[in-house]
């Protein structure tokens, strides 16, 4: 592998080949990336993406082809399946991240036998890499990721868990290069907004692979397609990508659309019987299979339905009412109500921890509420995609995994051949026999998919459907849930995912709040917005109506105690205090550096203020009404 010193690319792959078997990953791949790039790279599932991010991090050799980096380049890296210490604890494993920031630091303070001039080199260094504010970054990242605490054992930890912590290990070295395989998998929308922000104003670059098409278009400033085992560059976001792939597509079904024109005559001619005697003739010939063997442009699969049909649901299909949750005593949800219908898609946000889990478990009756009630319809049959979902035998086949000995698979009303249910899945019948080990992770995901979704079922609850499914294998869901006749609960964090599937949105917005809002993920955040201002305006200045006072009795007027004497007393002095503190920390949301540094707690923060805002409505309420009482008492 060369050294790049002599050009400006962090690093530069050329003709990069890769096979696995008689399967061709990459032929000829070739990409560089300069410094502060953002690089997103897509393509179909199975084509290489994540082959590719493991050679640029050095983790794999490609059959041929060269890799060339800049001298002393420092790398970030996050890949599918990663390991952590786990003999360590959080923390531990977060350093792990910047062991050659931290080494050169150990140097620079404890090694005397650095010379003066040495010292002022590694100093240098350690300036470059921001090395002086590291406990400060890593704290910072950890917190806007939500990991772990810091002394928690990571042998303990979940799936989830774990890559954030292993997230947080790539970003807190800040590399020259970050290489990110499905950064927002198991990350909440504010962990993203903060990634977004983080990664927008960092001076890395980047090359990342993510499902997260609203992600795509935030931070990415080129888009790189794998298709055919090649690399094409479209400069710009995914939206920008979209565009340009779809008049790349045009272009390349037009000359297909010529190729075609051209051997249909020449099939014509050489079907009349001409002899190729003639120079011209075994030159025409020769010209007609040097056409006929150029390959056509490869066309993505259609989509299709992979949902089967729903069971009729009954008048009734799931009613909340009043319904309080908890789990291991901790309280998540107070006071829900919510009614499901048919051809319904509820899409259900929060961070990790505040019960949207047990929300479903308590849809399907799986969990007893606190308190309240809910109605399961008679008709109703739930199908439940849950996020551990199933394990897959690495041993067996695609077809044998989904169908086992059977040939047919029941589809709704009607019976498909296991091949032909595949095909919805967009596996080709090249690779339905394949082994399990041999998949890519994506089509991994699109086995259990058609796995977990041949039960069928009427009322669909699908939690993290989307975590490690490829772009296509989205949009193939999307359209079976958007065209689903049954009800559907969906939890996720992939904001386009929630746009384009849900007419409803349940929040969990802590502290036991829920709040329920008609219409999909854009426009909830437009009317969180609107609630967050309205509450805001509304604390911000006193109300100018004056209680009125209790209407006296001629036998008894009220009084105020001398408990509410003193209250009274002390009133307005608690209320500026109050004003100033809310103050304060409006104030602070509106810094913009203090938003990048505590993007992860932006929400919590927003709570917060507009509860701070509420207490001083409150306390001027008690104010008016209080001052009324003493008013009333002195005949004023």
């Amino acid at each position: 592998m060369a050294d790049t010193s002599a050009t400006s690319a962090l690093f530069s792959a050329s003709q990069l080949t890769l096979s696995f078997g008689n399967q061709v990953i990459l032929d000829g791949a070739t990409l560089a990336v300069n410094p502060g790039e953002k690089v997103g790279l897509v393509g179909r599932n199975g084509c290489g993406k994540s082959s590719f991010l493991k050679m640029v991090a050095r983790e794999e050799v490609p059959d041929s082809g060269e890799l060339a980096y800049r001298q002393k380049l420092v790398v970030g890296y996050l890949p599918q399946t990663f390991e952590l210490d786990e003999t360590a604890d959080v923390l531990a494993n977060v350093r792990a991240g910047a062991a050659s920031i931290i080494a050169l630091m150990d140097t620079y303070e404890n090694d005397s036998s650095v010379s003066p001039e040495a010292l002022d080199d590694l100093g240098h260094q350690i300036e470059q890499v921001d090395g002086w504010n590291l406990d400060a970054r890593i704290d910072t990242v950890m917190r806007a990721l939500g990991t772990p605490p810091a002394a928690r054992s990571v042998a303990q930890l979940s799936g989830g868990e774990k890559r954030r912590v292993a997230l947080a290990r790539a970003l807190v070295s800040s590399p020259d290069l970050l290489v990110l395989d499905e950064p927002t998998n198991h990350l909440d929308a504010e962990s993203i907004n903060w990634l977004e922000t983080y990664l927008a104003a960092s001076s890395s670059a980047c090359l990342v692979v993510t499902h997260d098409r609203y992600f795509l278009d935030h931070i990415a400033t080129r888009i790189v397609e794998i298709s055919g085992g090649r690399c094409y560059s479209h400069d710009g976001n995914y939206s920008d990508y979209l565009v340009a792939k779809a008049a790349r597509q045009e272009q390349a079904e037009a000359v297909e659309g010529k190729r075609q024109r051209f051997l249909k005559r020449e099939i014509e001619w050489v079907r009349a019987g001409v002899k190729a005697r003639g120079t011209k003739q075994r030159s025409r010939i020769d010209n007609f299979y040097a056409v006929k063997n150029i390959a056509a442009p490869e066309k993505e699969l259609d989509m299709n339905l992979i949902i089967p049909p729903a069971p009729q649901l009954g008048n009734v299909v799931v009613d909340l009412e009043e319904v309080t949750g908890s789990i291991a005593g901790k309280p998540l949800f107070y006071g829900l109500d919510l009614t499901f219908e048919a051809g319904q898609c509820t899409g259900v946000l929060g961070r990790n921890g505040m019960g949207k889990t047990t929300l479903l478990r308590t849809i399907m009756g799986d969990h007893k509420p606190d308190a309240g009630s809910v109605t399961i319809g008679k008709r109703t049959e739930f199908n439940y995609v849950d996020q551990s979902r199933v394990q897959l035998d690495p041993e067996k086949s695609v077809i044998d995994e989904v169908a086992g000995k059977q040939e047919y698979v029941q589809f709704g009303a009607e019976r498909l051949s296991v091949r032909s249910y595949l095909k919805r899945f967009l596996f080709t019948d090249d690779r339905i026999n394949d082994r399990i080990e041999h998949l890519s992770g994506g089509e991994k995901n699109r086995v259990l998919l058609a796995k977990i979704l041949r039960r069928g079922g009427n009322f669909l609850v699908l939690d993290e459907p989307t975590n490690d499914l490829d772009l296509q294998t989205l949009r193939v869901l999307e359209e079976a849930v958007v065209n689903f006749t049954g009800s559907t609960v969906v939890v996720s964090h992939d904001r386009y995912f929630l746009d384009r599937v849900c007419d409803r949105i349940v929040s969990f917005e802590g502290d036991g709040r829920v709040f329920v809002q008609e219409g999909n993920y854009s426009y909830y955040i437009q009317k969180r917005a609107e609630r967050n201002r309205a509450v805001s305006a509304a604390a911000a200045k006193p109300s100018s109506k004056k209680s009125t006072p209790p209407a006296a009795k001629a036998e008894r007027v009220r009084k105020l105690t001398y408990k509410e004497t003193t209250e009274l007393a002390g009133m307005e002095e608690i209320i500026l205090a109050a004003e100033a503190e809310a103050d304060a920390l409006e104030a602070q949301l509106s810094d913009q550096q203090f938003i990048i540094e505590n993007a992860a707690r932006l929400s919590a923060l927003g709570d917060d203020l507009e509860q701070k805002r509420t207490a001083i409505q409150a306390l001027y309420e008690r104010w008016e009404m209080l001052e009324a009482v003493r008013v009333a008492a002195e005949g004023k």
